[in-house]
């Protein structure tokens, strides 16, 4: 409705802003013509007085015209400090008031002027004041406040409808001007931000900055900015969701070359020769953990991870676990593995997500190593205190660009090297965040990166095995 509207409301606003000046305006002014007609009284008078002094007699009916004329019933003037009374006639009340107009002050004029407004009753007041051309030292008159009243009313009735119709012009002019300058560029962007919302992954839906006014052209920069990061992220989804499909079926082929392959290392279990009996076990663990992963991922068949089944584990054995497995990826002998957890250290954890977690930590050092075409060591230290464990996997590694800092946990963006998808930090995340826990960058730069990986001690204390 045109009340609730932006320029119904500033119409009204500006209606009732512009009478509230004129107000201002008012109050002064109905005092300066109430001035203003005492002083022409006084003038009035002193031009009748003139006529007895060019003539010292003068009948009767000529003197109570030349008082009438003048609006007064008497005519005081004081001419070398002498005062005469020049004009006189029957005054019908006596004086109620006196007023000075030598020099009033502005607050007493404003005051006098109210006051008469708001008082209806006939009354005969005395004025003072300077004679015309300094024809004498003052002059005083008697004169009646009805006329002075009806002509304040009829002056401030014309000074009403005057400040009406320059409130309703004014408004109507900012009216017109407020709806082109403000209220068609706001429906702009109301009508680009509907259409948006209608498909917000058409870019060509996104909105065009085109207001004058720069508040809203910021405004509207900032839309654009914004709808802009929600058509990637949306973008971004459909991929990710396009992927998850694509994930979901070769998991599911990919279980069965596994299932396969694991049947192949049962039988070479059984083998004579020292170095497959001694890499067997860990071929079968790894085929394992495999088939783990694909059955998991053809369970959920969604983004989100399953919770965590929590045990106590050995941390020591799971990170060696990571660390052969890792020596075994090298192309050459860059890199230097230390596993400083302490045997005893035992947490409460998922233990092949805490195994996903920190091979993903290592495997990361491992690459950037290996990138950076310089030896390099790869430390994995943990511990604990009354209320945590922590896991802490530092490398003498470049350090990550600042890119991969912005985007450290974002998949598809928070890749350090060239052609890294940046899933490992993102998986491992989320992974420690379903344990209840965190994952940090402690440090990076030129001399290595630290990365902390902290678990809560949410129902059970540390837990030590017997050495």
């Amino acid at each position: 409705m045109f009340p609730n509207s932006l320029s119904g409301r500033f119409l009204a606003l500006t209606i009732i802003f512009v009478m509230l000046a004129e107000v201002f305006i008012f109050v002064p002014s109905i005092a300066r013509f109430r001035q203003d007609y005492m002083v022409n009284r006084l003038e009035r008078a002193q031009i009748a007085s003139l006529a007895l002094l060019a003539n010292d007699m003068i009948d009767p009916e000529l003197e109570y015209e030349l008082l009438k004329n003048a609006g007064v019933f008497n005519v005081v003037l004081r001419r070398d400090e002498v005062r005469q009374l020049m004009l006189s006639s029957d005054m019908p009340s006596p004086v109620a008031a006196t007023y000075d107009l030598r020099d009033p002050s502005a607050g007493a004029l404003i005051m006098d002027a109210m006051a008469r407004l708001l008082n209806p009753e006939p009354e005969v007041v005395r004025v003072i004041g300077n004679p015309v051309q300094d024809a004498g030292l003052l002059i005083e008159v008697t004169m009646p406040t009805a006329p002075l009243r009806e002509a304040m009313i009829d002056y401030g009735l014309r000074i009403l409808l005057l400040s009406a119709v320059i409130s309703v012009f004014t408004a109507t002019l900012l009216f017109f001007a407020v709806r082109r300058l403000l209220v068609t560029p706001i429906k702009g962007v109301v009508a680009a931000m509907k259409s948006y919302a209608a498909a917000p992954e058409d870019a060509r839906r996104i909105i065009t900055p085109s207001a004058g006014v720069r508040e809203l052209n910021e405004a509207e920069h900032a839309l654009r900015s914004m709808q802009s990061d929600l058509t990637s992220m949306l973008r971004q989804r459909e991929r990710l969701a396009a992927l998850g499909s694509a994930v979901a079926k070769i998991s599911h082929d990919l279980r069965n070359i596994l299932t396969s392959a694991q049947l192949f290392a049962d039988r070479i279990e059984d083998s004579e020769d020292p170095v497959v009996a001694r890499m067997a076990p860990k071929l079968m663990n790894s085929i394992t953990r495999a088939v783990h992963l694909c059955e998991s991922t053809l369970a959920f068949g969604k983004a989100e991870e399953p919770s965590p089944t929590l045990s106590i584990v050995n941390l020591a054995d799971i990170v060696q676990d990571v660390i052969e497995a890792e020596r075994l990826a090298t192309t050459d002998d860059l890199v230097a593995f230390e596993n400083e957890v302490p045997r005893a250290l035992m947490v409460r954890a998922d233990s092949e997500q805490l195994y996903r977690i920190t091979s993903n930590l290592i495997r990361n050092a491992r690459q950037a190593i290996e990138a950076s075409k310089k030896p390099g060591k790869i430390q994995a230290a943990a511990g604990e205190d009354d209320n945590s464990w922590w896991i802490r996997v530092s490398d003498s590694g470049p350090g990550l660009p600042q890119k991969a800092q912005e985007h450290l946990f974002t998949p598809f963006q928070g890749g350090a090297r060239k052609g890294g998808s940046g899933l490992g930090l993102a998986i491992a995340a989320e992974l420690v965040r379903g344990h209840g826990g965190t994952l940090s960058l402690t440090k990076t730069g030129p001399e290595g990166t630290v990365f902390t990986v902290t678990l809560p001690k949410t129902v059970f204390g540390s837990h030590r095995a017997a050495q």
